[in-house]
């Protein structure tokens, strides 16, 4: 088969890391769809026109060039630090993702942790279960100022929720335009990360892991932040220096952390579950039913795009289109 040439229903797509929807339902009725449990190797994808992961299973040159039928890869989420996307260019292969589908419900899950350390929620369950019944005192975040760490989807859907808590928003994002209407729109302000440190009573991380930001929070910004500040990470966990972040915690200059993501997924049990003031979940932010659906809607329709030898619109490389030559 040549570059760019249709299909039959006889390609096959194959479905790691438990994805799945009512579209794949649909795909599956109509093509060759099969499912593995754990993650994909190059055996798996031996005869694989499409493949289609979530953020575990890492998506490398030597993955692609082991899969000389592998056309497309559809990443279910919107971080694409686990794909190399040049290799994908380099081998024709087209890369589909669904970026901003999962933004409310990130957001969401970002003011729930928020909300959850500054009314200690966790804590006071875990005592009134126990049999306690502490009272004690928690904070109010009407009329402070909530600082969001990159302007994308689901950054600005968390702004959008924290102005309704009656927040202030200011943003830093070095590669948004100050000019963007939205920004207006929803009330954000862009400011340099230094100043979204200083003056945030709640910061929130949506970034991707680049070698600009790993370990961008570290025991530097954490010396800037206002004291007290209450610290949320919906982004990757690599962006936070974990162990500059345990003793922020210990000392007071953070009073609590929310963190959906870590450096390792997933972790070893470390300092970070020992400590009260600190809310842990596993990496689901972005995981509920409404965001699923509307990413596997858009995965499935990117996927029949490419097969058919089509553009697909979620495109993330640099050709919409398949030019990867399949021997017949």
């Amino acid at each position: 088969m040549s570059a760019g040439a249709t299909d039959t229903a006889e390609a096959e797509i194959v479905v790691a890391e438990d994805v799945w929807g009512e579209p794949f339902d649909r795909l599956a009725a109509a093509r060759k769809v099969r499912r593995i449990d754990g993650l994909p190797c190059a055996d798996d994808l031996a005869g694989a026109a499409a493949l289609v992961v979530r953020n575990r299973t890492q998506v490398t040159r030597e993955l692609l060039a082991a899969a000389p039928g592998l056309r497309v890869v559809a990443r279910a989420g919107v971080g694409l630090d686990n794909i190399d996307l040049a290799a994908a260019d380099d081998l024709g292969v087209v890369v589909v993702a669904a970026l901003g589908a999962n933004a409310v419900s990130v957001a969401e899950h970002a003011v729930g942790l928020a909300l959850a350390v500054a009314r200690r929620i966790v804590e006071l369950d875990r005592s009134t279960r126990a049999g306690g019944w502490q009272r004690r005192p928690g904070r109010e975040l009407a009329g402070g100022v909530w600082g969001l760490l990159s302007a994308g989807a689901t950054a600005r859907a968390t702004g959008r929720l924290a102005r309704g808590l009656g927040m202030s928003v200011l943003a830093s994002d070095p590669y948004c335009d100050p000019a963007d209407p939205e920004l207006a729109e929803l009330g954000i302000e862009l400011r340099t990360l230094e100043d979204v440190m200083a003056v945030a009573d709640v910061v929130s991380i949506h970034l991707p892991a680049t070698t600009e930001t790993r370990g961008l929070v570290g025991q530097r910004l954490l010396d800037l932040a206002k004291p007290g500040v209450i610290l949320v990470n919906v982004g990757r966990g690599e962006v936070i220096d974990e162990a500059a972040l345990a003793q922020a915690l210990r000392d007071g200059r953070v009073a609590g952390a929310g963190l959906d993501v870590r450096g390792d997924e997933p972790p070893r049990p470390g300092e970070l579950e020992t400590l009260p003031n600190v809310v842990l979940t596993p990496h689901v932010a972005g995981i509920t039913g409404a965001s699923q659906a509307r990413i596997a809607e858009v995965l499935c329709a990117g996927i029949e795009a490419v097969l058919a030898g089509g553009a697909a619109p979620s495109a993330v490389t640099r050709s919409a289109r398949s030019t990867r030559v399949v021997a017949a």
